[in-house]
């Protein structure tokens, strides 16, 4: 099974993304742009590099780097100028030895049958490809030709190794495995166990498993230091809690990785007004190797703040039906507004937690409700 049953709804968008889902509307702003995208390519582009012949030292990973045309074009002219360079040498030496002149019974040539270059080309693809038709062969008469029959064997296998071996890294490369890996199109941010948290989605399409999937987040975002040096892209690191409570997740159906917002965030200071005006973005790694062929495998995406829903909860997708746990994938990216404090988890702490603002909150709203009634009743009576 390529993967499981009915779970790729029709208005799917991407490969690693769930349905869209209705954002609330704010006022529009210049996008920020993304250090990673959805689709979890890295937005860099590698400018002004001098050292260009630091590629051609590991020729095999610039190879597999390519793409399939230019490797494709590569594997051809690989074999077919190594062809041609042997099918040069062998009528060189037919010529040198006179093998391309006509002589009696008792001549004795280097390589029979070789009459012109056309000959010697065809003999060249013989020797390295071992396919020996029987009309033309190799005599003892000139060791210049045994040496050459061993360099073209030898050089043929070298050519053979890298590039079926640059062939089968292309097809088996790990980030086919990460196309079916998806996380949720948006982020949330909402209360789970009396605590502000940060929250997406991730699921994966294949039954074969992702062994001791890890997740790593970090924040990238512009920072200027004390010293008042500008920091484009720093990268800070968060800690997530996993729901099996280890440091591996069992990725068998869709999961909500959840962080908590606390001192040691860098999203402690952030509210829901903040959100839409700080230009953040938080890049999501999900790593682990796969099951079926043990190659480590990397899927990634990345929210900007605009794609972060304050105050909105993931719905459910796991339900039991007879006998067995179904996972409705058309839910996958479907959130609903729950109540949720619009300040910042810093804000949070300093009224005592999340149960003491709810108090404040109730007071000042009562307290506001009584001065609406007293003033309407001394309207009244005026």
């Amino acid at each position: 099974m390529l993967s499981r049953k009915g779970l790729i709804p029709e208005d799917y968008l991407l490969t690693r993304l769930a349905e869209d889902v209705l954002q609330p509307k704010f006022k529009t702003k210049s996008r920020k742009v993304r250090f990673v995208t959805k689709n979890g390519t890295c937005n860099v582009a590698h400018t002004n590099i001098r050292e260009q012949g630091r590629f051609l030292l590991d020729v095999f990973t610039t190879l597999v780097d390519l793409k399939w045309l230019h490797t494709l074009l590569i594997f051809t002219m690989s074999f077919l100028c190594s062809w041609l360079l042997f099918g040069m040498i062998w009528w060189l030496i037919a010529f040198a030895h006179g093998d391309l002149d006509q002589k009696g019974d008792d001549f004795v040539p280097c390589v029979t049958d070789i009459h012109s270059f056309s000959s010697a080309f065809l003999f060249s693809i013989e020797v390295q490809v071992t396919i020996g038709f029987g009309g033309r062969m190799i005599t003892e008469e000139c060791v210049s030709a045994i040496v050459i029959l061993i360099i073209q064997n030898i050089v043929g296998l070298v050519i053979n190794a890298i590039m079926l071996g640059c062939i089968f890294m292309k097809t088996a490369q790990a980030n086919r495995r990460a196309e079916t890996l998806i996380f949720s199109k948006h982020a949330v941010i909402t209360v789970r166990n009396n605590k502000l948290c940060f929250m997406f989605r991730l699921g994966d399409l294949r039954k074969s498993m992702i062994i001791s999937a890890t997740v790593h987040v970090q924040v990238v975002r512009k920072t200027v230091t004390n010293e008042g040096e500008i920091v484009p892209l720093d990268q800070i690191d968060i800690q997530m809690d996993n729901p099996v409570g280890t440091n591996s997740i069992f990725l068998v159906s869709p999961l909500i990785i959840s962080h908590v917002i606390d001192k040691n965030s860098p999203l402690y200071d952030l509210s829901a007004a903040d959100l839409q005006h700080r230009d953040i973005e938080v890049v999501v790694i999900l790593e682990g190797v796969v099951e079926t062929t043990g190659i480590t495998t990397q899927a990634r995406t990345s929210y900007l703040s605009e794609e972060i829903l304050w105050g909105h909860r993931f719905v459910p997708t796991v339900s039991e039906e007879d006998g067995m746990y179904a996972v409705d994938y058309s839910k996958f990216g479907n959130t609903v507004k729950v109540a949720t404090p619009s300040c910042s988890a810093r804000a949070l702490d300093n009224a005592g937690g999340l149960e003491s603002f709810r108090l404040q909150e109730c007071s000042s709203s009562g307290g506001a409700s009584v001065k609406r009634r007293i003033r309407h009743q001394h309207t009244k009576e005026l």
